[in-house]
């Protein structure tokens, strides 16, 4: 299957690192037209198009179910935007509010870290590399794509840690991303650290939309009971 996509080499930013941005158009795509296309909002960028470029040797095939989504009509042409990770990407993933919310959640952090995250993960800087998501790489798509910049038509996803970086930034930032996949969502960093957070910080129900899942092996194996004690906190939230 032919996925058109065209890239923007060593991104510049004034937040963090620069990094490959790969954008992939729907069919039918018309920069010249009146119709404005929803966009999603990748992490782990280079696991999306290149198989030789994926960390596992084969990539995600969003774009492939995307179009084929497209073509039978199911799915709304939605352009999808790729961001690299660089090799700081715990340390850009790791939200860093849910650290500092309650007086032991640093050391909390410091100790699961220790036992668990014994390399160094490199500075983290996640709430930088959300400005630079929000006031950098988005107005840069908004000027340059044909785009539904609202939060209806904006949303942001992830795997693993990208899953955690994808719940933060729509906590953080409810009035630009309305909609969060969390794919093998990370939950036992910290040993369950994000779930005072997103008892305080969640947007409310009702105008936002969040996609969860887990498998049963591998890392996956242990978050059975993470994912449900955050089913639980959003269901309290109003969440359906």
């Amino acid at each position: 299957m032919n996925i058109p996509w065209q890239r923007h080499a060593d991104f510049w930013s004034a937040f963090v690192p620069p990094r490959n941005v790969d954008v992939w158009l729907p069919p039918g795509y018309d920069a010249a037209g009146e119709q404005r296309y929803p966009v999603l909002y990748m992490h782990d960028g280079k696991n999306l198009f290149e198989p030789e470029q994926s960390f596992s040797g084969v990539t995600w095939g969003v774009a492939e179910a995307l179009q084929a989504g497209i073509t039978d009509g199911t799915l709304p042409p939605t352009i999808i935007v790729g961001i690299w990770n660089t090799d700081n990407r715990f340390g850009e993933y790791m939200p860093q509010a849910p650290i500092t919310l309650e007086a032991d959640s640093q050391q909390r952090f410091d100790d699961w870290a220790a036992v668990y995250q014994p390399m160094n993960y490199g500075q983290l800087c996640s709430d930088e590399y959300l400005r630079f998501l929000v006031e950098e790489l988005k107005p840069f798509i908004d000027r340059s794509y044909t785009t539904a910049p609202d939060p209806a038509h904006t949303a942001i996803m992830g795997s693993s840690m990208g899953g955690l970086i994808s719940i933060y930034a729509l906590c953080e930032y409810p009035e630009v991303f309305g909609r969060a996949g969390c794919l093998s969502t990370h939950w036992p960093v910290g040993d369950g650290i994000m779930e005072p957070y997103l008892t305080q910080k969640l947007p409310t129900a009702g105008r936002h939309r969040v996609y969860y899942d887990h498998g049963t092996e591998g890392l996956d194996a242990g978050y059975a009971p993470y994912q449900a004690r955050v089913d639980a906190i959003m269901q309290s939230a109003g969440y359906q």
